[in-house]
């Protein structure tokens, strides 16, 4: 096994990790809104986005 095999491996898996945790945060959206106060998290992601919004670019990289 190579060096550009073990990053493959490691990028692969990664997307695998960033996709299923897409996914859930999707879903938990979905269920926030059908079902208010069920999750939670359009709070949370409204807050987050506020933030960024307020700090501009250093809200964004911290």
């Amino acid at each position: 096994m190579n060096v550009t095999d073990a990053l493959n491996t490691v990028t692969s898996a990664a997307k695998g990790v960033v996709g299923l945790g897409l996914s859930l945060v999707i879903v938990a959206l979905v269920v926030d809104i059908l079902f208010p106060g069920t999750t939670g998290i359009v709070t949370s992601v409204s807050a987050l986005v506020s933030s960024f919004t307020s700090q501009g670019l250093v809200g964004l990289v911290t």
